[in-house]
């Protein structure tokens, strides 16, 4: 075992850049970082992310973030080769369980049998059923939401099915209620959708209302055993931090922390640095994904890479030599792009160590996903089933 301790951190969407396969999903020209960097015309201060390599392993530097002349991290980019673009997809083939069959999409919203079945469920209407903003639905019909108490159902470009209703008019354990169920009709053909997400809101009307922190995702049961299963079953402690319980379903898990925003889930980080365990803390931070990128807001997104920037600082500070750090992406979801979709990109990855004994090199990019789990697992003496460990090359 090299290192005692692995801090794995997912900058959720944050992409760099179009993957080889984007022109099947329509990204090409998707750019997450260079467009939030071109946003802020030379303005964007992230100098823990720059010192670290950000910059070093693209071919254009983000600008106004130069690369680093001796940067601290291995640095390089991963692609995906899951059927999907969705956090369920990156986050699992992260841990060698790539999705290799599409999930089901509805562009044109969902069939009247399983809204029906909701409706039967719940004792409730449904409204909308259609593919829309989540911050968008919740203004256009959410006062309709409140007056009439039926569901929000909606969708993306993504295999989920999203449901809003107001916290005053149905209490989250009812919603959290009817998601559960709407999972259990969706989980084999001939639908089988990623995730259920429950979406309560508040407020008084239309132009106040606000999503709240109570956001959870049912997601699809893990097809097979994960990495986070196998560190589990070595004896490692898996810490799951934000979404990472959701997305897994709990499985691989030894314990978990609720986020309240990216601050709140650096903060949990930090409080992990703080205890003595041996095995993986893995963190989901999704403000960058949730509330800028399919807002299509590069400012808001480059104000939550700074802020996050600044919190790196207190991590980076806090590494012990037998620590590891690894920082990359799901997927993209780039503020500069058309539509307000997850965008297929090629994602970061980052690596450091204080116990480092050489400037950072470039690893390349990834053939998947997987390596990134693969490379967890190879520290802790635990076979892999997908991907190819980068440990050695990190010196």
């Amino acid at each position: 075992m090299k290192y005692n301790r692995v801090f794995g951190i997912v900058l959720d969407s944050v992409g760099t850049g179009a993957a080889p396969d984007a022109d099947k999903f329509g990204d090409v020209g998707s750019d997450t970082l260079g467009h939030v960097g071109e946003f802020y015309e030379g303005n964007l201060d992230i100098p823990n992310l720059q010192k670290l390599g950000i910059s070093n392993l693209r071919e254009t530097p983000i600008e106004g973030v130069a690369a680093a002349d001796k940067p601290l991290a291995y640095y390089g980019k991963m692609r995906e080769i899951s059927a999907g673009k969705d956090s369920m997809d990156g986050h699992w083939e992260m841990m060698g369980l790539p999705v290799e069959h599409a999930l089901s999409l509805f562009p044109n919203g969902f069939p009247a049998d399983l809204i029906d079945k909701l409706k039967d469920f719940s004792k409730r209407d449904v409204i909308v059923n259609k593919p829309y903003s989540g911050t968008d639905v919740i203004h256009d019909y959410g006062e309709e939401q409140m007056k009439t108490g039926a569901l929000i159902v909606y969708t993306s470009g993504d295999s989920v099915l999203q449901i809003a209703a107001h916290e005053d008019i149905i209490p989250l354990e009812e919603l959290y209620k009817i998601c559960e169920y709407a999972r259990s009709l969706v989980n084999e053909p001939p639908y089988v959708i990623g995730r259920i997400i429950a979406r309560p809101y508040v407020g008084p009307d239309k132009d106040h209302f606000t999503r709240t922190a109570n956001r959870r995702d049912f997601t699809l049961e893990p097809t097979g055993d994960t990495d986070l299963n196998r560190l589990q079953d070595a004896g490692y402690e898996v810490i799951g931090i934000g979404k990472i319980n959701d997305i897994f379903s709990g499985h691989g898990i030894s314990r978990g922390y609720h986020n309240e925003s990216n601050h709140n889930g650096m903060e949990h980080v930090l409080e992990t640095m703080g205890q003595d365990f041996n095995g993986l803390s893995f963190t989901n931070l999704v403000d960058f994904d949730a509330m800028y990128g399919h807002r299509r807001n590069p400012k808001g997104f480059g104000a939550a890479l700074m802020e996050f920037d600044q919190q790196l600082g207190e991590v980076l500070a806090q590494l012990k030599d037998d620590d590891l750090l690894m920082l990359t992406a799901d997927h993209g979801n780039d503020p500069g792009f058309r539509g307000t979709d997850h965008t297929r990109e090629l994602v970061p990855v980052l690596a450091y160590s204080p116990s480092f004994k050489q400037t950072g090199e470039s690893l390349g990019v990834r053939e998947t996903f997987s390596d990134f789990g693969a490379t967890i697992l190879d520290n802790f003496g635990v076979n892999n089933v997908k991907g190819t460990s980068f440990l050695a090359d990190l010196k």
